[in-house]
């Protein structure tokens, strides 16, 4: 054992990057809502980038660890302490056997996010199913026993590896966070429907804002907002589901498929939301504003290019941290 969790928090998971090659057989994915935060974390403690962590929602988590890890929280910056001691979020911290470490509450500035990451060195030692640690609560599989964790939980973690980062005190430089441009639009790509819509239809979901309705989860975020107008009917066939794909049903309102999507589906979908932004439209709230922006295929894979560019720099200057 390696962590006790004395209080869960909202809805607290264990995630890797997720459970590829089963789509055809119609399971899901399943990975981290903000993959960019998780990735960024575990190179901070010297983790392998798909290595498990725990994806935290709004606030409630409390740990205690039973033996001496490095941490550190990364996603939205979140009210953390360690012992009581206010803990900064994006910051490797040194834990000792027998710390209590918990999440208070979401971070004081909207915008901000409320989906955080805390990443342990060694990574959270959970069963692999098919291939990953993920939990897809639906189908009640991977993670702790295909579920959120619960009090009374007892999480082991892997043997920090050789290269562990200790690197107690290292900060993220902030132009190198995923998350340092609140108000980025949401990029999007031409859907497989797009003929499916009318002119004006396109140009309305490209040029309005659209809120963040109370029916988010893991599965879908359904956005209020001017009516996107079909040229007939908005059935198809049903077909396969990519990640951030934009559904429009006859209602005219979009919906954006996230990180526990069903695999096909049977309304037109009017745009794909790039990678990148499919993890900034999951740190949004219930009442927040997102307006979309097309983009091309190769400006969509630049911005992935760009944050591979800073992860090996974040690398790089955590590494000389720790010498």
């Amino acid at each position: 054992m390696a962590f006790y969790v004395e209080q869960p928090g909202i809805f607290t998971l264990v995630q890797d990057l997720g459970r590829w090659g089963h789509q055809a057989r119609g399971l899901t994915v399943s990975s981290p809502m903000d993959q960019f935060s998780l990735r960024m974390g575990n190179v901070m403690v010297g983790n392998d980038e798909n290595d498990a962590a725990l994806e935290i929602t709004l606030f409630g988590l409390q740990i205690v660890f039973q033996e001496e890890r490095y941490a550190v929280l990364t996603g939205a910056e979140m009210v953390m302490h360690i012992d009581g001691v206010p803990a900064a979020p994006w910051t490797v911290h040194y834990i000792k056997a027998g710390c209590r470490l918990a999440i208070l509450g979401l971070p004081p500035a909207p915008g901000g996010g409320f989906r955080s990451y805390l990443c342990i060195s060694g990574g959270i030692d959970v069963p692999l199913v098919m291939g990953s640690r993920s939990t897809f609560t639906r189908g009640k599989i991977g993670g702790c026993k295909g579920r959120n964790l619960a009090a009374g939980d007892t999480i082991n973690l892997f043997d920090p590896k050789p290269r562990s980062l200790k690197a107690d005190g290292f900060v993220c430089p902030p132009e190198l966070r995923p998350m340092k441009n609140p108000d980025e639009p949401i990029y999007a790509l031409e859907g497989p429907q797009i003929d499916a819509f009318t002119q004006a239809g396109i140009d309305t979901f490209y040029s309005q804002p659209y809120t963040v309705t109370n029916e988010i989860d893991r599965t879908g975020y359904r956005l209020e907002g001017p009516k996107i107008e079909h040229k007939t009917v908005a059935d198809i066939v049903s077909d396969g589901i990519a990640q951030g794909s934009v559904q429009v049903p006859g209602e005219g309102k979009p919906i954006v498929l996230m990180a526990d999507r069903p695999t096909t589906g049977g309304y037109t979908k009017i745009a794909v939301v790039s990678t990148w932004s499919v993890a900034r439209l999951a740190q949004k709230m219930p009442g927040e504003t997102v307006r979309f922006q097309r983009v091309t295929e190769k400006e969509a894979v630049d911005y992935l290019i760009q944050f591979e560019k800073d992860l090996r720099r974040l690398e790089e200057l955590c590494r000389a941290y720790s010498k």
